[in-house]
C-alpha cells in the first residue's frame, strides 16, 4: 500500500487561510466595490480608435449609394425607384491600395474619393465610423487608418482628455497599444431621460475638440439603461443561488446531508475566491465572468463528487478507521487523477490566456484561478467540514449500522 498523505494536518491552517482570503474580499468589497462592466451597470460605453482619414467618399445625383466593407473587399450599391439597381465590387486582391481604389472609384457615376492619407495604405487595413450612416451624399464618408510609425496613445491620456467632462470614466486599452482602440464606459445615474443621446454626443465633442474630427472613428456604441441593468444582476445573483440550492440536493440525495453541506460550502468558497480576485484586480465583471463563476462552480463540485464517490467506496472496505483516516486515504487515493486532470484541462485554458484578447483572456484567467481553488477546496474545505462533523456522529462519521449491512 502506498503511503498515506495526512492532508488532515493542514485542515485548520488551511481553513485560516481561505477566511482571511474571503475577508479580504469583503473588505475590498466594501471600501473599493466590484468594476461591473455595462452589463451590470447603467451607462453608455462605446470604442473609439484615434485614426487620421485615409479616404473620403462623396456622391453627388439623384439615386442611393450605399457602402459596405467585409472581409474580402469593398462594395458599392446602387439603387433607385426603378429596376436599374447596380453594384461594383472592388476586392482587396485587385485593389490592394487606397490609391488603386480611389482610380478605379471613376467608374461609380456620381461618386468621388479624395485620398487624404499616403496612397500606399493597404486598403484591407481601412476602417470607416459606425456613427456614420453607410449611404453616401455630398458630407464626406470616412474611411480611417492607423499609421505604423504612429505613437502609442496610452489610457492615461485618455482619462486626461475626459477628465474635464467626465471624471469618472472607465478608459480601456483593447488590443495591442500601437491599435490606438479604447473602450469607454460612462455611467448613467438615470436622471436624463436622453442619456444615450446626451453622452454619446458629449464624447464625441471631447475627442473631436482634441484631435479634430477627422481623425476619430467610432467603432461601437452601446447602452444600457438602468432598469435593465438591475434586472440582470439580480438575475445573475439569483442564478448562482439556484445552482447552488441544486447542486446541494444532488449531493443530499446521492450522498448525506454532511457531504452536501461540505460540497456547498467548497463551491461557495469558490465563488467568494473568486469574487476577492475580481475585486482587488479590478477586473471587469460581467456577463463572461458570470459563465466563468458557473463553469468553475461545475468543474469544482464535479471534482468533489468524484472523491466523495471513494470515501464512501472506502467506508465500506475499512469500517474500522476513522472518518479524518479514510479521507486522507481517499484523498491520497485519488490525488493522481486530479493532478492529471487540472493540468490537461489548464493546458487548454492557458493557450486561451496566452492567445486571446479582451473578454475572453479575461475568461481564461478567472478559469484559472477557480480550477485551482476549486481543486484547494476539494480537499480542504469540503473534507474538513466532514471530519469535523464527524466528531459530533454517533457513528464517529463512517454510518457504521450501514457498512455493517454492506459487508455482513
Amino acid at each position: 500500500m502506498k503511503k498515506v498523505i495526512k492532508f488532515s494536518t493542514l485542515f485548520i491552517p488551511a481553513v485560516i487561510l481561505s477566511a482571511v482570503l474571503i475577508g479580504s474580499g469583503v473588505v475590498g468589497f466594501a471600501f473599493k466595490g466590484i468594476n461591473y462592466g455595462i452589463d451590470f451597470q447603467a451607462g453608455f460605453i462605446e470604442k473609439v480608435r484615434v485614426a487620421p482619414t485615409a479616404f473620403t467618399l462623396r456622391y453627388e445625383g439623384a439615386m442611393s449609394v450605399t457602402v459596405s466593407q467585409s472581409s474580402t473587399g469593398l462594395t458599392l450599391v446602387q439603387t433607385s425607384v426603378s429596376s436599374d439597381n447596380r453594384s461594383w465590387s472592388f476586392p482587396y486582391a485587385s485593389y490592394q491600395t487606397v490609391g488603386d481604389f480611389a482610380a478605379a472609384i471613376a467608374q461609380v457615376p456620381g461618386v468621388t474619393a479624395e485620398v487624404s492619407g499616403p496612397a500606399s495604405v493597404a486598403l484591407k487595413s481601412v476602417f470607416p465610423d459606425s456613427e456614420v450612416l453607410s449611404r453616401l451624399s455630398a458630407t464626406p464618408y470616412r474611411f480611417h487608418y492607423v499609421p505604423q510609425d504612429a505613437p502609442v496613445i496610452s489610457s492615461d491620456e485618455i482619462r486626461g482628455v475626459l477628465a474635464s467632462a467626465y471624471p469618472a470614466a472607465s478608459v480601456q486599452v483593447i488590443g495591442k497599444p500601437q491599435d490606438r482602440l479604447f473602450q469607454i464606459r460612462l455611467a448613467d445615474d438615470g436622471s436624463d431621460k436622453n442619456a444615450s443621446l446626451s453622452l454619446r454626443n458629449g464624447l464625441s465633442e471631447v475627442f473631436n475638440s482634441k484631435y479634430g474630427e477627422e481623425n476619430v472613428a467610432v467603432i461601437s456604441t452601446d447602452f444600457v439603461g438602468s432598469l435593465f441593468s438591475k434586472s440582470l444582476a439580480s438575475q445573475a445573483i439569483w442564478l448562482v443561488l439556484v445552482t447552488l440550492v441544486l447542486i446541494w440536493a444532488y449531493c443530499a440525495l446521492r450522498f448525506r446531508w454532511d457531504f452536501a453541506v461540505g460540497g456547498v460550502l467548497a463551491i461557495m468558497h469558490d465563488a467568494l475566491i473568486m469574487v476577492a480576485f475580481i475585486v482587488w484586480t479590478r477586473m471587469q465583471f460581467n456577463s463572461t465572468t458570470i459563465a466563468a463563476i458557473l463553469t468553475i462552480l461545475g468543474y469544482s463540485i464535479n471534482d468533489t463528487v468524484v472523491i466523495f464517490d471513494r470515501i464512501r467506496e472506502n467506508m465500506r472496505f475499512h469500517p474500522d478507521m476513522s472518518i479524518t483516516d479514510i479521507l486522507d486515504l481517499s484523498q491520497t487515493e485519488i490525488l493522481s487523477r486530479t493532478i492529471i486532470t487540472t493540468l490537461c484541462t489548464m493546458l487548454a485554458v492557458l493557450s486561451l490566456f496566452i492567445f486571446t484578447t479582451g473578454d475572453m483572456k479575461e475568461f481564461a484567467l478567472a478559469l484559472l484561478v477557480g480550477m485551482t481553488s476549486g481543486v484547494y477546496s476539494t480537499i480542504y474545505i469540503a473534507s474538513a467540514f466532514i471530519s469535523f462533523v464527524g466528531r459530533f456522529r454517533k457513528d464517529g462519521g463512517k454510518m457504521v449500522e450501514k457498512v455493517n449491512r454492506l459487508n455482513p
